[in-house]
């Protein structure tokens, strides 16, 4: 039983790590290229507003 309870730490741990490199990488590419990261955070949300602009026009059409 040890064994799975192991199992399950180390996994933890590892998402911890592959977290924390994902942080510093994120904030290093703020930092060294703040002009680039606002223009994908715009591309980013641009297609959150597409999608969700889709979503609701499926709704309409489906209600109507």
């Amino acid at each position: 039983m040890s064994g799975d309870v192991r199992g399950e730490a180390s996994a933890v741990d590892v998402k911890k790590v592959v977290l924390y490199i994902l942080l510093v990488f994120i904030l290093y590419s703020i930092i060294t290229s703040p002009d680039r990261s606002a223009e994908l955070v715009g591309i980013g949300f641009e297609g959150i507003s597409g999608a969700a602009k889709g979503v609701g026009t499926f709704m309409t059409e489906l209600v109507n």
